[in-house]
């Protein structure tokens, strides 16, 4: 059976920007390019930038700002039943992410499974 598995999580981006809108700006389009060369690629199916915000100002000028975004990915995978899925659909998710540059993954949420 095909199941749609989803998971929610937050990320850190550090970069320079020019103001808090400038570089959550940034961040949120070098994170939608990643996960738009995922699913262009196959690898994940869907995927959300919920929302971004400053997580660190810089101390100085030409310091960087580190921006935290939240996210959301999904993958389509076969198994038995949704508790397989979610194993399944979950290793996905983290292959998926760690073959990226993306850093600082936090999970907001346990992997959820609903048929495909």
């Amino acid at each position: 059976m095909e199941f749609a598995v989803s998971r929610s999580g937050t990320t850190l981006v550090t970069l320079h920007g020019g103001s808090d809108t400038t570089a959550c700006n940034e961040a949120t389009s070098t994170l939608a390019d990643t996960l738009e060369s995922l699913a262009a690629a196959g690898t994940i199916t869907d995927w959300e930038i919920a929302d971004a915000d400053v997580y660190e100002h810089p101390t100085a000028p030409f310091d960087p700002y580190t921006i935290s975004l939240e996210f959301s990915v999904t993958v389509t995978v076969e198994a038995d039943d949704a508790d397989a899925a979610s194993e399944i659909g979950a290793s996905a998710i983290d292959d998926a992410l760690a073959n990226t540059d993306v850093e600082s993954i936090s999970y907001t949420s346990s992997p959820a499974a609903s048929a495909a």
